[in-house]
């Protein structure tokens, strides 16, 4: 009966959008997309589409998200919304990271990158245009990817930080106590892997064009640096998520390393109570800034 009533529920909510959507103007950059899309699949074999196309929107999109927090650390105006203010970035650690994250993309994710065009072909999944889900559907789609490996993240970062093996593995994404975004996929190879797993999960369970892929790919990757980019800038769109965590939870954890365990969400935290350190210090804050004003 109530698995009946999720269903009518679920229905409903989509309808809704879906006759919402019929009121809304067109979308000009539909056509051009549409074009670019299919000019691919004319030139281009599934096989290239699906292991270069992927590598490509990776490399593009991670990096390209990393250039607002590059930048900000050369404007003095932003140095204001910078959480730990007492630890600025440094050339050779971002360096460090850049040479580790081309080792870690290349030669570990890359790999499992060129299963991809085989996992398409396994499960049957589309490349047409005519296939490609509604813009609201790909969003919900992405919406369950992030529950899903948020859920993951959580319970597998936080037995990576159990003390018999924290030194072997996670040690070396806490290299850098004050994070930076380009610093979001900088870890230990088996981690890389590990947790990796979970973004992994959420495709299999909703992927229903290759699109989503790429989709859940920004997604996650917009995620990730946003909330290791060492900034908590007022107005940020991902703000409007619900529950979502951000850099300051994150952050938190690359200065204590321990607590705020999940990836995207705050409810695991909240729910196991590993959250508790943050909100005593964010109540401390708050009194030290009350007294300042006084």
């Amino acid at each position: 009966m109530a698995m009946n009533d999720s269903v009518n529920i679920l229905n409903s909510a989509y309808l809704a959008v879906e006759y919402i959507d019929s009121f809304l103007p067109d979308n000009p950059l539909q056509q051009p997309f549409k074009n670019a899309w299919n000019y691919m699949l004319d030139n281009y074999t599934k096989f290239q589409i699906a292991t270069w196309g992927s590598l490509i929107v990776h490399e593009v999109s991670y990096f390209l998200l990393c250039v607002p927090g590059f930048i900000f650390q050369f404007i003095p105006y932003m140095q204001k919304y910078k959480i730990q203010q007492d630890k600025p970035e440094t050339w050779e650690k971002q360096w460090k990271c850049f040479k580790t994250l081309l080792f870690n993309h290349f030669f570990i994710q890359l790999p499992l990158i060129c299963g991809t065009y085989y996992f398409t072909e396994y499960f049957n999944i589309p490349y047409e245009w005519e296939e490609m889900p509604r813009w609201y559907v790909l969003v919900a789609q992405c919406f369950g990817c992030a529950v899903i490996e948020d859920a993951w993240h959580y319970f597998l970062h936080r037995l990576l930080h159990h003390k018999r093996i924290y030194k072997y593995i996670h040690k070396v994404h806490h290299e850098f106590v004050s994070p930076f975004g380009m610093q979001a996929e900088y870890a230990h190879p088996l981690e890389t892997l590990i947790l990796g797993t979970g973004f992994f999960i959420g495709i299999v369970v909703f992927c229903n064009h290759v699109v989503l892929l790429w989709a859940w790919v920004i997604c996650r990757l917009m995620e990730t640096i946003d909330v290791h980019s060492g900034y908590d800038i007022p107005l940020n769109p991902l703000h409007l998520v619900p529950f979502y965590a951000g850099a300051r939870f994150h952050d938190f954890h690359h200065m204590n390393f321990i607590g705020n365990y999940a990836s995207t969400f705050t409810w695991w935290d909240r729910l196991f109570g590993t959250d508790s350190q943050f909100i005593a210090y964010q109540e401390k804050e708050k009194k030290k800034q009350f007294i300042t004003k006084k």
